[in-house]
């Protein structure tokens, strides 16, 4: 990807050139548009407050919850008890006034934001083609896609496996059985909040790579140098949100692994391409 002064100079170009104003309102209109987007779905969600919290925030804390059934079948079979949560009671309160409305305004912008992703991901890609060379822009929209597909995917793997593990593991936790969990709604909102949006975040490394690639930050052989760190860091991640036995942390790291070797072959073709064309 070139800059925009780049994209100016060069022969490939936009037929308007833009200046830094414009440029500047353009960003603006991005940003209405998505914040427009955002609260729109963000008023969806708080109207429809039973769905959001009943069916979907609350939900992996429950022994009936599907992943926690799943995993006490799979425990069964394998013999890893400790997979099985199936008497797991976590108590959640609230101790503020004013908590339990404010915490629904809370889930209600982030789950705007979950909803529109894919075009929020679409606003910040049109803001950056301009800037593109015509060969790059007609990959836009595989970029919009898969942008927003890796999110998605995150989301979803998030929520129905790191999030009921975590829960469940923390909230089981004890230092001594004369001290009772009583989690606060905050407390327990915050972590299914960060834990989901930041596997959701992780899912995009390869479109990170993709980027650091073509501005040289990394380079495929940097990434295989480092694969060994990388898996280091997947295990004391898995090893932290999820409970002590080795299966679990396996389940957890093998996607993260995953998406890892994936951004080593995206890079590995993105430096290979930009080498010919500093060659050529």
């Amino acid at each position: 990807m070139a800059d925009v002064s780049d994209n100016i100079q060069g022969n490939e170009k936009t037929q308007d050139e833009m200046s830094f104003w414009q440029h500047l309102e353009a960003l603006r209109w991005h940003l209405t548009r998505s914040i427009i987007a955002v609260v729109v779905f963000a008023v969806v969600a708080f109207l429809n407050r039973k769905i959001i919290f009943d069916d979907i925030i609350l939900a992996p804390r429950d022994s009936e919850f599907i992943t926690n059934r799943l995993l006490c079948k799979l425990a069964d079979i394998l013999s890893f008890k400790s997979l099985c949560f199936e008497s797991f009671d976590l108590t959640i309160i609230n101790i503020k006034m004013s908590g339990q409305f404010l915490t629904h305004m809370y889930i209600s912008i982030i789950a705007g934001i979950i909803l529109t992703i894919p075009y929020i991901i679409w606003e910040i890609w049109s803001f950056i083609k301009p800037a593109l060379y015509k060969n790059e822009r007609k990959y836009t929209n595989y970029a919009v896609i898969s942008s927003s597909m890796l999110f998605i995917i995150g989301i979803l793997f998030s929520y129905f496996l790191i999030v009921p593990l975590t829960v469940n593991f923390l909230g089981t936790y004890h230092v001594s059985e004369f001290v009772q969990n009583q989690v606060s709604l905050k407390s327990y909102v915050n972590t299914v909040v960060s834990v989901t949006f930041a596997v959701g975040i992780v899912f995009e490394l390869p479109i990170f790579m993709y980027f650091f690639t073509k501005v040289g930050l990394v380079t495929p052989s940097f990434l295989k140098k480092n694969r060994k760190y990388m898996l280091v860091i997947c295990l004391i991640l898995s090893a932290i949100i999820t409970p002590p036995d080795v299966f679990s942390q396996v389940l957890v790291c093998i996607p993260l692994i995953g998406l890892y070797e994936i951004s080593i072959l995206i890079s590995k073709r993105v430096y290979t391409k930009r080498q010919e064309e500093l060659a050529g």
